[in-house]
């Protein structure tokens, strides 16, 4: 195995593509035009990301249209993701499905929209009960030694999952949500990675801004924000974690470190962590994370957290 997103730079931070979905909606966090959004990906290239994650089900296929702009003539130099599985139906409505000739479509339309002859790294981006995983890898691994895709990985899966596709092709980066507050999942696979030198890259790094301390109880969203009506988003216990939030925050401030050094240092304290995505929607916010990252919390800070997180 490999830990193919170790040493891709000096900033192990990934721009998370649902951040520039755009007005068109879909999965998205709220407006931000097409020239805003490749301006923002090549200042964040400018301060050292270079792992992009992106997926056909942001903004309908629009977040993957502003990384093809943004590095048209810097292919070479950035690492790209894209996935498939979930989709759009015709009326807008999501499509989750991991059938194989939907796979090879969802592949082919991304290779399009990214106008490249190949993408970096090529992800199932849910588990589906419906379909033997191995089937999606066969496609995959045809995609692999065709020079269309350069390595494979799983989103949000399981061991089994792993084992099964492990059969078929090498399986060389798992993605699932990691953070303060949402790690039981994680942890399993954490362990996955250790015993098999994977790569791990963390989705919900931030846990949708909650995180930063910008999203709290009294903030709203536009109707172009995925945070105004996503079923996933109203069924979340909010409510606690932005108790422990508020326990949080004067603590960080006794020890002079922000919301977001704690976010980075929490996940970057497991072993085999290559990647943190972080869904960022600014310069200011992106300089932020650049800052955040030079200065972690200490061991002994984290466990302090720990304790604070578990005595509230």
């Amino acid at each position: 195995m490999s830990r193919i997103l170790r040493d891709l730079s000096e900033l192990p931070i990934g721009f998370g593509g649902a951040a520039i979905s755009g007005e068109g909606a879909g999965y998205g966090f709220g407006d931000i035009s097409k020239d805003e959004s490749v301006e923002l990906l090549r200042y964040s290239y400018d301060l050292g990301i270079r792992v992009f994650d992106t997926a056909p089900i942001y903004g309908f296929g629009e977040s993957e249209k502003r990384i093809a702009k943004a590095f048209k003539t810097t292919r070479d130099k950035v690492f790209i993701i894209s996935k498939s599985g979930v989709s759009w139906h015709s009326n807008m409505r999501v499509n989750m499905t991991n059938d194989p000739k939907e796979t090879q479509k969802m592949l082919h339309e991304s290779l399009e929209r990214l106008e490249t002859d190949y993408i970096d790294l090529f992800m199932i981006h849910w588990p589906d009960k419906s379909v033997d995983i191995r089937r999606v890898m066969e496609v995959l691994s045809k995609a692999k030694h065709q020079g269309k895709i350069k390595s494979i990985g799983l989103c949000n899966t399981f061991t089994e999952d792993f084992v099964k596709a492990s059969e078929v092709d090498e399986v060389e980066v798992i993605q699932a949500q990691l953070n303060v507050f949402e790690n039981k999942e994680a942890l399993e696979l954490l362990d996955l990675c250790e015993k098999n030198d994977l790569s791990f890259m963390s989705w919900g790094t931030l846990d949708k801004g909650i995180l930063t301390g910008r999203v709290h109880e009294k903030r709203t969203f536009d109707k172009t924000d995925c945070r105004s009506w996503a079923p996933w988003w109203k069924a979340m216990d909010k409510k606690e974690k932005f108790q422990k939030m508020k326990l949080l925050l004067p603590y960080l401030e006794e020890i002079e470190k922000t919301p977001l050094s704690l976010a980075i240092s929490f996940n970057r304290q497991f072993s085999h962590v290559d990647n943190l995505l972080c869904g960022s929607r600014s310069k200011k916010q992106w300089q932020e994370l650049v800052h955040a990252y030079s200065n972690p919390l200490t061991q002994a800070e984290l466990e302090q957290v720990n304790r604070i997180l578990h005595e509230s």
